[in-house]
């Protein structure tokens, strides 16, 4: 299961989301939402805040520590 992650420079949340991630032990890509193509990638799903984050056909967008965790869970559920 592939989950990306898309991010802007000096965001907190942003930052509070990988940290999060990090810590329950889930591998990302991070996605820049600087860099061509990303924001716009970003908007198709949605959302208009960062972080988006994209678990295969699921995304959310902002700092949410709940859907880190079922993610965890689930993840931890199928090894």
């Amino acid at each position: 299961m592939t989950v990306r992650v898309y991010t802007k420079p000096v965001c907190k949340q942003c930052d509070l989301t990988k940290n999060a991630l990090d810590k329950a032990g889930i591998a990302y890509e991070v996605e820049d939402l600087t860099e061509e193509g990303n924001l716009n990638a970003a908007k198709e799903l949605g959302h208009m805040s960062a972080p988006v984050v994209v678990v295969g056909e699921e995304s959310w967008s902002g700092f949410r520590p709940d859907l880190i965790n079922e993610l965890a869970k689930r993840i931890e559920d199928n090894a």
